[in-house]
């Protein structure tokens, strides 16, 4: 299912010696075949999960678990779980005993229509579930073409808020990335501008993460979930200039995100509130038992 070609030597040199943050692309991921049937029974918009991290329906849609898929999506499922192939992308990377998420959390099959866009963000940095060490995104997308002008390309940021070095990968056909995920691996995408020949236009791609039990201790921080970084307005929105319709609108869009994501952090820190409640009640619980059993053991001994 793999191209046996991929030079294996050549990745791990390009790896470790990448800007702004280590990552590698790899072209013909897959051979043909292969190539050929994850296009072919790519899953339809309808059948993922298309609500956003706030619950809205939005223009997304994913499916985490590909092994319900079947077919070549149940081979590659097959084939992601191996040592062998974990090793090989621990030789790439010098990330060693890396572990397969059965769970797909997050990841699986992307599909993203015209008008989504991903603001530069840091993924969550542990899992749910397990709470392993969030190490790798590996990323294979599926578009025949991809012409710059259409947006949705992946950007690597240095530094999302300010200037900094952006490396740009367009999303073409068997094109894969894999890159560490750290406190400082800054990515998204612009939004996707279907051109009017194209209404249809959609990037489609498969994104696999891997973990670790462990992670150097100089790379680790307490727990968090996806952090954002809005982007800027346009530098044309200043002082003197007459808002048009388009500005307008990319001004709702701008406030609406914000919105969510500020919306989403409360919720975060709701829960999180609401678990230390539930610790310190049952923490308190607890001692007041222990003072109960001495002040009756020493009620027995006095007795």
């Amino acid at each position: 299912m793999l191209n046996s070609n991929i030079d294996i030597a050549a990745a791990t040199e390009r790896f470790a010696h990448a800007k702004p943050f280590r990552h590698v692309l790899i072209e013909d991921f897959f051979d043909p075949v292969a190539l050929a049937s994850l296009i072919a029974q790519f899953p339809p918009f309808e059948m993922g999960s298309a609500r956003n991290e706030a619950g809205l329906l939005g223009r997304k849609s994913v499916v985490e678990r590909i092994t319900t898929l079947g077919g070549i999506y149940s081979q590659l499922d097959a084939l992601v779980q191996t040592r062998a192939f974990l090793d090989t992308i621990g030789a790439i990377t010098g990330i060693q005993d890396l572990l397969y998420d059965p769970y797909y959390f997050g990841g699986g099959t992307h599909e993203n229509l015209s008008g989504q866009e991903l603001d530069p963000h840091i993924d969550f940095n542990r899992h749910p579930i397990s709470g392993w060490h969030r190490r790798l995104n590996l990323i294979v997308y599926l578009n025949d073409h991809w012409d710059p002008s259409w947006g949705g390309a992946l950007d690597l940021h240095e530094n999302p808020r300010g200037p900094g070095r952006i490396v740009t990968i367009l999303p073409t056909a068997n094109r894969c990335v894999i890159f560490e995920t750290t406190e400082y691996s800054w990515h998204g995408f612009k939004p996707i501008v279907a051109p009017p020949d194209r209404a249809e236009l959609s990037r489609r791609s498969i994104a696999l993460y891997f973990y670790t039990t462990t992670r150097p201790a100089e790379e680790q921080a307490d727990p968090h979930s996806t952090v954002y970084v809005d982007r800027p307005l346009p530098p044309h929105l200043r002082a003197g200039h007459t808002l048009t319709e388009e500005d307008e609108r990319t001004l709702a869009i701008a406030i609406a995100r914000r919105d969510q994501h500020i919306q989403r952090l409360y919720a975060d820190a709701q829960r999180l509130e609401t678990s230390l409640a539930d610790w310190q009640a049952r923490w308190g619980a607890t001692r007041l038992v222990r003072w109960k059993r001495r002040l009756f053991a020493w009620w027995r001994g006095k007795a």
